[in-house]
């Protein structure tokens, strides 16, 4: 069986047992956090259903997550936003070129005009993110916007100003 009939097999299962959330759909915070399948956002931040809208991609930057935020934020009056990275990511281990190079190699691909957005200096990739939400003018700027490293070997945040 493979990955995707996997959860196929594994939704059927769910269904069975699924009940509706009650009540309306009111997150009140927006979290961007990296694809990272060894973070379970819920667990890990003690979120419940209904309570936030989590925001993935590949090293959870910002750049990627600012259409999101912007129907987050307008359309369901979310008033917080939280932007987390994590210790040992992936982002870390290669350039905008590195990736290019890949692809041209392995796909025949060009993509000189994508920014896949790694990073060197995790702290200041999320200083940038936090000066990038502040420069974007349809994203709410009078809500907290927070930035913060999650520890994969401790489970703890830390906060980066």
């Amino acid at each position: 069986m493979d990955s995707i009939e996997e959860i196929v097999a594994a939704n059927r299962l769910d269904a069975a047992r699924y009940r509706a959330p009650a009540g309306p759909h009111r997150p009140r915070l927006a979290l961007v956090a990296c694809m990272d399948a060894r973070i379970d956002p819920w667990q890990a931040f003690g979120l419940k259903q209904g309570s936030t809208h989590v925001i993935r991609n590949a090293g959870g930057r910002l750049a990627d997550a600012i259409r999101s935020i912007a129907i987050s934020q307008v359309m369901l009056d979310t008033d917080a936003v939280a932007i987390v990275h994590h210790t040992d990511c992936g982002l870390l281990t290669f350039s905008d070129e590195t990736m290019r190079a890949r692809l041209r190699e392995e796909r025949g691909a060009i993509a000189d005009d994508i920014a896949f957005l790694p990073f060197a200096d995790q702290e200041k990739a999320l200083r940038d993110d936090l000066a990038l939400y502040r420069q974007t003018p349809f994203l709410r700027q009078d809500i907290p916007v927070r930035a913060f490293v999650y520890d994969l070997k401790t489970g703890a945040l830390r906060e980066v100003v």
